[in-house]
Protein backbone atom coordinates (compact mmCIF):
# COMPACT_ATOMS: atom_id res chain seq x y z
CA UNK A 1 0.00 0.00 0.00
CA UNK A 2 1.59 3.44 -1.18
CA UNK A 3 1.61 5.49 2.00
CA UNK A 4 0.39 9.27 0.84
CA UNK A 5 2.32 12.33 1.82
CA UNK A 6 -0.41 15.02 3.28
CA UNK A 7 0.03 18.49 2.87
CA UNK A 8 1.65 20.63 5.89
CA UNK A 9 -0.76 23.00 7.63
CA UNK A 10 -0.59 26.45 7.24
CA UNK A 11 0.07 27.94 10.79
CA UNK A 12 -1.73 31.12 9.88
CA UNK A 13 -4.84 29.73 9.10
CA UNK A 14 -4.28 27.37 12.60
CA UNK A 15 -3.44 30.12 14.15
CA UNK A 16 -6.92 32.53 12.87
CA UNK A 17 -8.98 29.36 13.57
CA UNK A 18 -7.68 28.60 16.71
CA UNK A 19 -7.72 32.31 18.47
CA UNK A 20 -11.06 32.97 16.78
CA UNK A 21 -12.16 30.03 18.22
CA UNK A 22 -10.38 30.38 21.97
CA UNK A 23 -11.19 34.79 21.91
CA UNK A 24 -14.91 34.00 21.30
CA UNK A 25 -15.33 31.15 24.24
CA UNK A 26 -13.43 33.54 26.25
CA UNK A 27 -16.37 36.56 26.03
CA UNK A 28 -18.51 34.15 25.19
CA UNK A 29 -20.47 35.68 28.61
CA UNK A 30 -21.12 39.37 27.00
CA UNK A 31 -21.58 38.57 23.32
CA UNK A 32 -23.56 36.29 23.67
CA UNK A 33 -26.49 38.49 25.76
CA UNK A 34 -25.77 41.38 23.07
CA UNK A 35 -26.58 38.93 20.57
CA UNK A 36 -29.51 37.91 21.53
CA UNK A 37 -30.83 41.95 22.21
CA UNK A 38 -29.64 42.96 18.87
CA UNK A 39 -31.80 40.40 17.12
CA UNK A 40 -34.42 40.73 19.90
CA UNK A 41 -34.93 37.84 21.21
CA UNK A 42 -34.00 39.33 24.79
CA UNK A 43 -34.97 42.12 26.51
CA UNK A 44 -32.52 44.58 28.16
CA UNK A 45 -33.58 43.24 31.52
CA UNK A 46 -32.61 40.09 30.72
CA UNK A 47 -29.72 40.56 28.68
CA UNK A 48 -28.41 42.28 31.76
CA UNK A 49 -28.89 39.31 34.37
CA UNK A 50 -27.72 36.89 32.03
CA UNK A 51 -24.19 38.83 31.97
CA UNK A 52 -25.13 39.21 35.76
CA UNK A 53 -24.33 35.20 36.48
CA UNK A 54 -20.60 35.34 35.07
CA UNK A 55 -20.00 38.90 37.01
CA UNK A 56 -19.61 40.22 40.64
CA UNK A 57 -21.60 43.02 41.45
CA UNK A 58 -19.12 45.35 41.54
CA UNK A 59 -18.04 43.95 37.84
CA UNK A 60 -15.52 41.60 38.69
CA UNK A 61 -15.46 38.23 36.85
CA UNK A 62 -17.43 35.74 39.06
CA UNK A 63 -16.74 32.22 38.74
CA UNK A 64 -18.72 31.44 35.28
CA UNK A 65 -16.12 34.04 33.52
CA UNK A 66 -13.18 32.41 35.00
CA UNK A 67 -14.45 29.00 33.44
CA UNK A 68 -14.99 30.14 30.31
CA UNK A 69 -11.72 31.75 30.28
CA UNK A 70 -10.06 28.92 30.94
CA UNK A 71 -11.76 26.97 28.27
CA UNK A 72 -10.69 29.36 26.29
CA UNK A 73 -7.29 28.69 27.42
CA UNK A 74 -7.69 24.91 26.74
CA UNK A 75 -9.03 25.46 23.60
CA UNK A 76 -5.82 27.23 22.09
CA UNK A 77 -3.52 24.58 23.98
CA UNK A 78 -5.56 21.94 21.82
CA UNK A 79 -5.45 23.46 18.74
CA UNK A 80 -1.68 23.86 19.40
CA UNK A 81 -1.47 19.66 19.86
CA UNK A 82 -4.02 19.08 16.90
CA UNK A 83 -1.49 21.14 14.63
CA UNK A 84 1.70 19.55 15.88
CA UNK A 85 -0.14 16.27 15.73
CA UNK A 86 -0.87 17.70 11.59
CA UNK A 87 2.27 18.68 11.83
CA UNK A 88 4.05 15.17 12.26
CA UNK A 89 2.23 13.67 9.48
CA UNK A 90 3.99 15.52 6.42
CA UNK A 91 7.79 15.10 6.17
CA UNK A 92 8.98 18.73 7.12
CA UNK A 93 12.47 19.36 8.76
CA UNK A 94 12.29 19.13 12.44
CA UNK A 95 13.46 22.29 12.71
CA UNK A 96 11.08 23.87 10.38
CA UNK A 97 8.25 22.06 12.73
CA UNK A 98 9.39 23.27 15.91
CA UNK A 99 9.68 27.11 14.47
CA UNK A 100 6.45 26.75 12.44
CA UNK A 101 4.79 25.24 16.12
CA UNK A 102 6.32 28.30 18.10
CA UNK A 103 5.28 30.46 15.40
CA UNK A 104 1.28 28.97 15.63
CA UNK A 105 1.58 29.38 19.00
CA UNK A 106 2.82 33.14 20.02
CA UNK A 107 0.36 33.50 16.69
CA UNK A 108 -2.54 31.64 18.71
CA UNK A 109 -1.98 33.39 21.65
CA UNK A 110 -1.86 37.06 20.25
CA UNK A 111 -4.62 36.34 17.82
CA UNK A 112 -6.80 35.38 20.91
CA UNK A 113 -5.92 38.08 23.40
CA UNK A 114 -6.41 40.95 20.35
CA UNK A 115 -9.91 39.03 19.88
CA UNK A 116 -11.18 38.42 23.40
CA UNK A 117 -9.88 42.46 24.47
CA UNK A 118 -11.68 43.38 20.93
CA UNK A 119 -14.79 41.89 21.63
CA UNK A 120 -14.59 42.75 25.55
CA UNK A 121 -14.60 46.76 24.33
CA UNK A 122 -17.28 46.25 22.01
CA UNK A 123 -19.59 44.58 24.26
CA UNK A 124 -19.09 46.84 26.70
CA UNK A 125 -19.55 49.70 24.75
CA UNK A 126 -22.95 47.58 23.10
CA UNK A 127 -24.21 47.13 26.99
CA UNK A 128 -23.76 50.97 28.09
CA UNK A 129 -25.13 52.55 24.46
CA UNK A 130 -28.22 49.93 23.97
CA UNK A 131 -28.65 47.23 26.39
CA UNK A 132 -28.36 49.70 30.02
CA UNK A 133 -30.80 52.39 28.25
CA UNK A 134 -33.40 49.44 27.49
CA UNK A 135 -33.32 47.86 30.52
CA UNK A 136 -33.98 51.15 32.21
CA UNK A 137 -36.89 51.39 29.79
CA UNK A 138 -37.88 48.65 31.12
CA UNK A 139 -37.91 49.16 34.86
CA UNK A 140 -40.00 52.64 34.35
CA UNK A 141 -42.38 50.66 32.03
CA UNK A 142 -42.71 47.65 34.72
CA UNK A 143 -43.10 50.69 37.69
CA UNK A 144 -46.06 52.66 35.57
CA UNK A 145 -47.48 49.28 34.92
CA UNK A 146 -48.15 48.69 38.79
Amino acid sequence: MKRTQTKEPSFLGWALKIAGASGLTGIICCVAPAVLFMFGLVSGIYAISFANFFYHEDGSAGLGAWILRGLAVGIGVFGIILYRRKQNQCSVDPKRKLRNTVLASVMIALLAISFYLSLEQLSGWFFDNYIVPAQQADYETQKTAQ
